[in-house]
């Protein structure tokens, strides 16, 4: 069966999220919308799909239907363009209707938000209460990604009367505190900023049901194990746990064992699979020349949406204002940016005001945008799995992109490590202008296919005479 999905946010509603929740929190939003309302989602969402989804005419909801998804809920999918589930939701969705702990793991893209989303909101839905006491809670590592994941569930159920709620560090906690007391279903929140609020008895865990931690490899990595188990330790003991991750490193075991209750495991591709739809590529340059090759890949490539991977903060900061020097409209996104400067690069990445994207991983976990044409990784990760993620951002929803990785003298032990993890040949561009001082890598040279002429303006030596443009500096 072909799977086509779009389990993404379309830029019109993320436009109208980032607006609401650019100078604060937003305040707990009642998933019931006015029909006027709906109609509106249901049309503007339809008109950002891909080009080659839109070629596909939508189904009925059946399909949703038969995995125990009611009505109310299949109507919303079906109105954001979903034509059929994806393997993650069809293996998910019925044993969390049934209130089994889920341990997911699927690669990004895979449509892992509406696995746990949709089953969790006609829980929530079907049970009877008075009021909007708070049941349910989604555990996020940054603002980006808690931003997506409520808007998610506000889309999803907006034909329900639940309320949902994000909270998150960077604002202030008096608008936080406020919507909590007017009353909401479900709270997503990053662990640090929910502390907070629990300091200030601002949270009340007493009817939780459902426990969700995304992209739980990150937290740890970002160091939230400790806010976790303090959390932990004031949620009731019975209640459903949902632990989904686009990696599951052996670091995450020990999560895994204090929270899952015989969990049903979902593993739809292996954490080391790259997908096919994106045309991988290897550029071996030195260090001091890769500011002049992404120059020449942007203009020879025609890259029109980028988004480039840095490993240091610092190291996205020089790269935007090397870019934006040089006429290339840019920004960066990391962890130090205040939280309207990142949502700002986002919507203006999205609309297409910023060509480039410079982002650190940890901000970039929680980016779901379409059209991405090209993933850049300027630096190498230090993980197998972190490139799978990378790569990951492009070629999404059936759509193909390319995904470029500059690789220098000191990171060929990353390189290795990644084709002996990921079980590929990252195919080597043989002609470009920096080859001079670039590592040979002791590997056979891998032509690019088609005849192309690789990217990167092989021919013109290592001074390129565009702009005055010449080696960097170290």
């Amino acid at each position: 069966m072909v799977l086509n999905f779009l389990d993404k946010f379309r830029s019109n509603k993320a436009k109208e999220t980032s607006d609401q929740n650019r100078d604060q929190i937003s305040e707990p939003i009642t998933t019931r919308k006015a029909p006027a309302q709906a109609a509106h989602l249901s049309t503007s969402g339809s008109s950002e799909v891909s080009p080659t989804s839109t070629q596909k005419p939508l189904v009925s909801a059946a399909q949703f239907s038969a995995l125990g998804l009611k009505d109310l809920i299949t109507r919303a999918v079906q109105a954001e363009g979903y034509e059929s589930p994806t393997p993650i939701q069809e293996k998910t969705i019925p044993s969390i209707l049934a209130g089994r702990d889920i341990l997911g793991c699927a690669q990004t893209g895979t449509g892992k938000t509406a696995a746990f989303a949709l089953p969790m909101l006609q829980r929530l839905s079907d049970a009877e209460v008075n009021g909007h006491p708070l049941r349910a809670l989604i555990l996020a590592p940054t603002r980006e990604l808690a931003l997506q994941i409520k808007e998610s569930f506000v889309v999803y159920g907006r034909n329900l009367p639940l309320r949902t709620a994000v909270v998150f560090g960077g604002v202030g906690l008096e608008p936080q505190i406020r919507s909590l007391k007017a009353g909401v279903d479900i709270l997503v929140a990053t662990p640090g900023r929910l502390l907070d609020l629990m300091g200030r008895r601002a949270v009340d865990f007493r009817n939780i049901q459902i426990l969700v931690l995304d992209e739980a490899d990150r937290m740890l990595d970002m160091g939230f194990i400790h806010d976790i188990n303090r959390i932990l330790k004031m949620m009731p003991s019975d209640r459903q746990n949902l632990l989904f991750s686009a990696t599951m490193p052996s670091e995450v075991q020990g999560l895994i064992n204090s929270i899952l209750n015989d969990p049903i495991r979902v593993e739809v591709t292996p954490v080391s699979s790259t997908t096919e739809l994106v045309d991988q590529r290897l550029y071996y340059v030195s260090r001091a020349d890769k500011k002049n090759l992404i120059l020449d890949i942007i203009d020879d490539d025609k890259v029109q949406k980028g988004l480039v991977f840095t490993r240091t903060k610092h190291n996205a900061n020089k790269l935007e204002n090397w870019l934006n020097d040089h006429g290339i409209k840019a920004a960066a996104i990391h962890g130090n940016k205040s939280q309207n400067a990142r949502q700002r690069a986002l919507e203006d990445f999205r609309n297409g005001k910023v060509r480039i994207l410079v982002a650190s991983d940890l901000a970039a976990r929680g980016i779901d945008i379409d059209s991405i044409t090209h993933v850049i990784n300027f630096e190498m990760p230090n993980e197998a799995e972190t490139y799978v993620h990378r790569i990951g951002r492009t070629g999404r929803a059936m759509a193909t992109g390319v995904a470029m990785s500059f690789c220098d003298h000191e990171e060929m032990g990353l390189l290795h490590q990644i084709e002996r993890v990921t079980k590929i040949k990252i195919p080597l561009v043989t002609e470009h202008a920096y080859l001079k001082d670039a590592p040979t890598g002791n590997e056979k040279a891998v032509p690019m296919s088609r005849g192309r002429r690789p990217s990167g303006g092989g021919g013109r030596g290592g001074n390129s005479s565009r702009g005055g443009r010449g080696p960097s500096r170290r």
